[in-house]
């Protein structure tokens, strides 16, 4: 009987904590991406635009921005040129956890060239992590330049062999307010 209870209550807890509600993004609104298979945050000061997300072209299938010195709130003290994207999608194929940290460093290297066009990117930081549980890798890569910028994938593998990422970019000298963001929005992501 008492077995039971334990279980009981770990269940409680885990179906209380699904879906984004506790954590810095608790009580914000979500997006549900079904294409991806995920379910993420918005942290304050972002916003989210679905019919926006029909105009991505096939690789992202939704996205919620911040650009400084707009009506969604503060600035964080970020630099007027400085903004942010975090898009969602499907990778193009499944990846199996083996492949996680190579393909993620390619994915991000390769966002990287498309984001930002004949500007230097080094990889910052690669690390093995978990979304919802998931098996996941993180590639961040520090952009330099005229302007500056970091980008950050996440790639997992999801239920039913699929693959799916975020990618976190930051065009502009990356302010820490705005990094923070960024994780707090992948800690918020539930895998459905």
């Amino acid at each position: 009987m008492g077995l039971l209870l334990v279980v009981a209550c770990g269940a409680a807890a885990l179906w209380a904590t699904r879906g984004g509600e506790s954590g810095p993004l608790a009580g914000r609104p979500r997006v549900t991406d079904t294409r991806a298979g995920l379910s993420y945050g918005v942290p304050d000061g972002w916003k989210h635009d679905p019919a926006k997300d029909r105009d991505l072209i096939d690789a992202f299938s939704s996205q919620i921005t911040r650009i400084p010195g707009t009506d969604h709130g503060t600035d964080h003290g970020a630099a007027a040129t400085t903004g942010a994207t975090v898009l969602a999608g499907r990778a193009g194929r499944p990846v199996s956890r083996a492949d996680l940290r190579r393909t993620t460093e390619a994915a991000a290297r390769s966002n990287a060239e498309f984001f930002f066009p004949d500007r230097p990117a080094t990889l910052e930081d690669s690390h093995t992590t978990t979304v919802d549980g998931r098996p996941a890798h993180t590639a961040v890569l520090r952009v330099t330049g005229d302007t500056g910028g970091r980008l950050e994938m996440t790639l997992l593998t999801a239920p039913g062999g699929r693959t799916s990422f975020l990618l976190g970019v930051v065009t502009g000298e990356p302010d820490p307010a705005l990094v923070e963001d960024l994780q707090d929005v992948l800690a918020s992501t539930t895998v459905d």
